[in-house]
């Protein structure tokens, strides 16, 4: 069933409905701190809606709001949850800024969330991994892009970036005497990262081979190195490696950045400080931990794991 945001639309936003979105766009730029990347999603979630609707947003009621959540039966739970979302936001903000007396967002659904678990890499997969880089490393005569690529890595597993974290890094991001970063994440939100130290030797190696003038410590073009290449470069290395490619991409590696410190003992509280996580929530999802593990800790760290049993 397709998506009824498209359904006998003519593809064309209200005028009303466009200027106000955009008001309200900006606003949850300057205000709230939206990534780009949220705020294109709720751009479109907005428009589709007001193409969907014969009398466009402003005007809706409760009955047309929820015919227009009656259409995303098919969607998923995460995208109902999204559009439903972006909506409820957008009609808090009319009502905020006097443009409606009533808030009719109440209609739209609240779909539960359903985290589903993040793919993980073994120990094992990150050494089969790493010994690729190695093996690339030690070739003669040496491609500094493979220089490039240890940096990469040892900052996606070792720091737990965010591939736009990463990619967007200035040149001297990375002090060879300073063992973290200093990042604005998502929303505008600083946090302080730990570097380790061979990801700093890394880093310290590739950038012999940047330009003292360029920007940034990936540089690519005009510009820096695009989260689409690498991505390419993350999935290339994954089949060298012999490890199937779709089990493997940047967001991988930082869910496996996040999971093996947990394994390792890691304090929650710490690891959503360093994932730049606005919500511990998000970060208890790296507490699957096998059952194996949960006993292990019973046993060592309980209080009476030395008392003999009765």
């Amino acid at each position: 069933m397709p998506d009824r945001d498209h359904a006998g639309c003519q593809n064309v936003t209200h005028a009303v409905d466009r200027a106000l979105i955009d008001r309200f766009l900006e606003m949850m730029t300057a205000e709230a701190g939206a990534a780009a990347n949220t705020v294109a999603a709720y751009r479109s979630d907005l428009t589709l809606a007001s193409q969907a609707l014969d009398g466009g947003l402003v005007d809706a009621d409760v009955d047309t709001l929820a015919k227009l959540a009656g259409g995303w039966s098919a969607l998923s739970r995460s995208t109902v949850g999204r559009k439903s979302a972006s909506l409820r936001r957008f009609f808090a903000f009319l009502a905020d800024e006097g443009h409606r007396a009533d808030d009719p967002g109440k209609a739209l659904p609240r779909p539960g969330t359903a985290r589903t678990l993040p793919k993980v890499l073994s120990h094992a997969d990150i050494d089969r991994l790493f010994a690729a880089i190695a093996e690339r490393a030690a070739r003669d005569p040496l491609d500094p892009n493979d220089l490039r690529l240890s940096a990469l890595f040892e900052l996606l597993y070792g720091s737990g970036l965010r591939a736009t974290e990463l990619v967007s890094l200035p040149r001297n991001a990375v002090h060879p005497d300073r063992p973290f970063l200093i990042l604005r994440g998502k929303g505008g939100r600083e946090r302080l990262v730990p570097i380790s130290d061979r990801a700093r030797a890394a880093v310290a190696v590739w950038r012999t081979h940047v330009a003292a003038d360029r920007l940034w410590l990936f540089p690519s073009g005009k510009g820096h190195l695009s989260r689409i290449r690498l991505y390419q470069l993350v999935k290339a290395l994954a089949a060298e490696a012999g490890i199937p490619p779709d089990r493997v991409s940047p967001h991988v590696l930082r869910h496996a950045f996040a999971t093996h410190l947990l394994a390792g003992g890691a304090d929650l509280r710490a690891l959503q400080s360093m994932l730049g996580h606005a919500d511990i929530a998000t970060t208890e999802i790296y507490t699957h931990v096998d059952s194996s593990r949960l006993v292990e800790l019973v046993n060592t760290r309980h209080p009476l794991a030395d008392l003999p049993p009765r």
